[in-house]
């Protein structure tokens, strides 16, 4: 796919307060609400500890150049989160601590990065600042550019616009329309006070209904002896 070189300085956030309710919520839940298939691809990992909730400031760059991601440090903003489509290359990194710890300092609230990071093990160690990507390598990156700098990008298989709501913990990461967020929130709370009761019953009494369960093996035909 051809890559510009275009830079939107600014774009429409959503409300910090929808955005601030997905804080305590799984990225399993919130994808059980939304067809169980709205994650990236799995082989976008967390490199550190954090549950990420954030905005989407989007960067496209070529692979392993990260010239449009210096610039878009500067111009990103507390609470979002900086989402790199560089293709899934994984032989040239994108950045490493340096520009991570920038990002922290600024009040970004975390990085993704569909290709290759290098410092991996000082990645490992920051707190408070999720950081997902698909591999590390001690190669250093290009500048040469082009790029864009908040168009639509792909991540994971997934198409993330500025303004998206991003969520992601040891699971993997969502990507929320704020179009649908407020439904989602009240599906996911829903879930979530239903597991649970659950949970309570498990742990409490040991027990764990599932009548769906033996209705599905007669509807199947199961043989049971």
């Amino acid at each position: 796919m051809a890559i510009n070189c275009k830079i939107i300085k600014d774009f429409k956030r959503p409300d910090r307060k929808i955005v601030e309710q997905f804080k305590d919520m799984p990225v399993a839940n919130i994808d059980d609400n939304m067809g169980r298939i709205a994650a990236v691809r799995a082989n976008i990992c967390r490199i550190n500890k954090g549950h990420l909730v954030g905005t989407a400031f989007t960067v496209k760059v070529p692979q392993g150049d990260n010239l449009m991601f210096h610039a878009a440090m500067d111009l990103a903003k507390p609470g979002d989160v900086i989402v790199i489509d560089a293709g899934g290359f994984g032989d040239r990194a994108i950045f490493g601590e340096l520009m991570a710890t920038y990002c922290k300092k600024r009040g970004l609230a975390g990085l993704i990065c569909d290709g290759a990071i290098r410092d991996k093990d000082e990645l490992a160690e920051m707190e408070n600042f999720p950081i997902f990507a698909t591999s590390a390598t001690p190669n250093g990156p290009y500048k040469n550019g082009p790029g864009e700098i908040n168009t639509p990008v792909v991540i994971g298989d997934k198409v993330v616009n500025p303004g998206d709501i991003i969520v992601g913990d040891g699971d993997g990461i969502v990507i929320v329309s704020p179009d649908i967020a407020e439904e989602v929130i009240a599906a996911t709370k829903a879930v979530q006070e239903k597991e649970a009761k659950i949970k309570d019953d498990i742990v409490e009494k040991g027990t764990y209904d599932r009548p769906w369960v033996a209705d599905l093996l007669r509807k199947i035909g199961c043989e049971i002896k």
